[in-house]
C-alpha cells in the first residue's frame, strides 16, 4: 500500500514551502527577542543586585530596575503577552519560562540573604515571597499596559514596593 501523499503542483508546493519558512522565521524571530530580553534585563537586574550590600535594597533595585526597563521596553509586554497566549509551547514560551526561573532564583536568594542578616522576617517563605515579587512587577506592568501610558509604571513602582517591603517583614 502507497503511503505518500500525492504529488501537488509546482504553485501548490511553493504555497506550502514559503508558508513553512514563514512560520519557522517567526518562530525564530520570537525565540531571538525573547533571549535579546532575557540578556539585558538580567545584566541590569544582576548590576542592581551588585550595588548593594543589603539584601532589602538590593531587592527594591531589582524592582525598580524592572519597572525602568518596561518603561524604556513598552514592546517586550505586549509582545510577550500575545506569544504566551499561543498554545504551543513555542521556543519564545520557553524561552520566558527559563527568564523567569533565573529571575525568580535571583530574588529569592536576596530574600534569603535577608533573612539570614535580619533585614527580613524570618517568618515568611522565601519561595511564596519571590512570587509574591515577580506578581507586583506583573500587575505594574498590566496596569501599564491598560493605561497606555508606558512612564505608569515607573510612578506606580515605588509604592508598590513599599507596600511589598511592609509585607516582608522590614520596617526600614
Amino acid at each position: 500500500m502507497n503511503t505518500r501523499p500525492p504529488h501537488l503542483p509546482a504553485e501548490e508546493r511553493r504555497e506550502a514551502t514559503v508558508e513553512s519558512v514563514i512560520e519557522l522565521a517567526k518562530d525564530a524571530i520570537w525565540e531571538a527577542v525573547m533571549q535579546w530580553v532575557a540578556t539585558r534585563l538580567m545584566a541590569r537586574v544582576d548590576r542592581a543586585i551588585a550595588s548593594h550590600d543589603s539584601a532589602l535594597d538590593a531587592l527594591e533595585a531589582v524592582f525598580l530596575t524592572h519597572a525602568a526597563f518596561v518603561a524604556e521596553h513598552p514592546g517586550v509586554p505586549r509582545m510577550l503577552f500575545g506569544e504566551l497566549q499561543r498554545a504551543e509551547d513555542t521556543a519564545a514560551k520557553r524561552a520566558a519560562r527559563t527568564l523567569l526561573a533565573a529571575y525568580g532564583k535571583r530574588v529569592r536568594q536576596l530574600i534569603v540573604k535577608g533573612q539570614q542578616r535580619g533585614e527580613l522576617s524570618q517568618d515568611i517563605e522565601p519561595d511564596a515571597a519571590a512570587a509574591m515579587f515577580v506578581g507586583a512587577i506583573q500587575g505594574l506592568v498590566m496596569q501599564t499596559l491598560l493605561s497606555g501610558e508606558p512612564q505608569h509604571i515607573r510612578s506606580a513602582a515605588p509604592g508598590a514596593f513599599a507596600l511589598y517591603r511592609r509585607c516582608i517583614g522590614s520596617t526600614k
